[in-house]
């Protein structure tokens, strides 16, 4: 590989020979724990605002300092050890809240390993997840939109004789009344398991990512650094916590920058408005769908929103002028990110000084000390400046694995620690990578990831459907929605879209369920019978798929992201 220069302005840009990024190491990467990161910051900034509770009500509101949020993670991790050892896993199922933050900085003091799961889970999902994680004990929200999460997780409890323990949120001055001040917190090293991240598959269930302390460290401290974060800026996170993206690349990079961490309790744009302007908001991670609500806002051009001063993305493509129309409205710079659970987040970035059409239509470049690469999906060589192949990367911030599954983790993390992420693109001589397709075909609907294989699953234990195919097709405002085309049985009545989908929300997460419905009595196959999604996705964009229409009283494409 060689790099080689050209003058562009008064500007010397390195232009490679072959699509391989070298890893920048200009900045070391630190031995550090989660724990080690609190730390820092509280001695560097105690007095510094370090979480706010953005709920919905202004008067509710509660905050923490960097020593007190020390102080009450030190307070978490004791009570936890009355209940745990270190190395064991306990789940977490609950929305966004400071007190999930202050469960994520007290389990890895205590050196357990967070498994966090989307409490939009249903019952099928929670046993998944708690069988998979081996999860010693739970803490939990007692419901979520409705669905009884303690009730469940209590009945599912008896057929786990691992899962000692169930901790409730609501409950939360009970759980830090069991730590004592004389218990020593354990010794964690940057190598141990912080936390299982759940991530869609191609095979049904999502897979249990087994990421470690140095990498979910410092990962987002190069992210925020690079997307603009200065030192002590206010970050409003709309993230789930849930997920990799709020607690590790928005949580755990707002720690490094010593920020305050502003949690939004659920995604909701007016408050989300409202906490720019009365906490004087930075910055902020807002997936593509999220960026157009908070736009179309009634009211938006009254909010002063002139602290913000940098907008983060990613998690879909982000239109040009979706970056355009957000830089005008709030009057700030603009940065899209991308990467997977697998990489502790995010892998590549793009700049704040990047053309619009840089931000949309590539992903940027390679994360401090990260390697990148095209390659060849056949054999793994590195293809010419343009090629299209498989996306890349190596590093210390690549995955310990998947969870008790060596073979999917073998085939992704290979012997020379390159990670395969499953996406194809291309890079140019810049360094700079285009997505164009995916090897997987995982759907992502508003920055989720959605395997088609498991609400394929779902839809099969009906007696009604003979097939199913599910897939992804473009939307402006979700990136993608959910589409089930379906051929009915034989001497079955056929089923109606509104019954179908009633019976997946009794199965999955409701953003999981398709929002489009085609029934046909033949799908488009190869010679070999194998049926053609991609002929079927052309035939519905192109409108000679027609979805049944569902009753106005179901909500069709405005569910939530999770």
């Amino acid at each position: 590989m060689t790099i080689e220069t050209e003058t562009m302005g008064d500007a010397v840009v390195e232009l490679l020979s072959e699509s391989y990024w070298p890893a920048d190491r200009a900045e070391p990467v630190e031995e550090i724990t989660v724990g080690g990161r609190l730390r820092q910051a509280a001695a560097d900034a105690p007095d510094r605002l370090a979480l706010v509770d953005g709920c919905p009500d202004p008067a509710a509101r509660r905050t923490w300092t960097y020593a007190e949020l020390l102080t009450a993670s030190e307070q978490v991790a004791r009570s936890l050890l009355t209940h745990f050892s270190p190395g064991e896993r306990l789940l977490v199922l609950a929305p966004n809240s400071p007190e999930w933050v202050l469960l994520q900085m007290g389990a890895a003091m205590a050196g357990l390993v967070l498994a966090c799961a989307n409490p939009a889970y249903r019952d099928r999902e929670i046993d998944y997840v708690l069988r998979r994680s081996r999860a010693a004990g739970v803490v939990l929200a007692d419901e979520y939109r409705g669905h009884d999460l303690l009730a469940t997780v209590q009945r599912l409890s008896a057929e786990l004789p691992q899962l000692r323990t169930i901790l409730r949120f609501s409950r939360w001055d009970e759980l830090l009344r069991d730590g004592d001040p004389a218990t020593a917190l354990p010794l964690v090293d940057p190598d141990d398991a912080a936390q299982i991240q759940y991530t869609g598959g191609t095979t049904g269930f999502p897979k249990g990512v087994l990421l470690h302390h140095r990498g979910i460290c410092n990962a987002p401290n190069f992210v925020l650094t690079n997307a603009g974060m200065q030192v002590g800026d206010t970050w409003v996170n709309t993230m789930p916590l849930f997920h990799v993206g709020g607690c590790v690349t928005t949580g755990l990079g707002i720690l490094a920058r010593r920020g305050t961490h502003v949690v939004v309790r659920e995604f909701d744009p007016g408050v989300v408005l409202e906490l720019f302007e009365s906490r004087r908001g930075n910055m902020s991670l807002l997936v593509p769908t999220m960026l157009i609500r908070v736009l179309d806002q009634p009211g938006f051009a009254r909010r002063d929103v002139s602290s913000v001063h940098t907008l983060v993305s990613g998690a879909a493509p982000v239109p040009a002028e979706l970056i355009r129309r957000t830089k005008r409205a709030f009057g700030c710079q603009f940065t899209n990110i991308f990467g997977q659970t697998e990489v502790s987040g995010v892998v590549t970035t793009t700049r704040t000084d990047d053309t619009p059409e840089d931000q949309a239509e590539t992903i940027g470049r390679a994360v401090k000390q990260v390697e990148l690469k095209i390659a060849d999906p056949s054999d793994g060589h590195v293809l010419p400046i343009g090629g299209e192949g498989e996306i890349c990367g190596r590093g210390y911030q690549m995955m310990i694995g998947y969870l008790d599954d060596p073979d999917a983790t073998a085939k992704t993390l290979r012997p020379d620690g390159w990670l395969h992420t499953g996406d194809v693109g291309s890079m140019d001589e810049r360094g700079y990578v285009r997505i164009t397709g995916r090897l997987k075909e995982m759907i992502i609907r508003g920055g989720e990831n959605i395997s088609p294989r498991e609400v394929e699953d779902v839809l099969f234990d009906r007696p009604e459907v003979a097939e199913i195919v599910v897939l992804g097709i473009p939307d402006e405002e979700w990136g993608e929605q959910v589409a089930a085309v379906i051929r009915p049985a034989a001497g079955e009545p056929r089923p109606s879209a509104a019954e179908l989908r009633e019976h997946c929300r009794r199965q999955i997460a409701r953003f999981k369920v398709p929002a489009l419905w085609f029934f046909l009595d033949s799908y488009p196959t190869t010679p070999a019978g194998k049926i053609q999604k991609f002929v079927l996705r052309d035939q519905i964009l192109a409108g000679a798929l027609v979805p049944e229409q569902l009753p106005a009283s179901v909500p069709a494409a405005t569910e939530e992201t999770s």
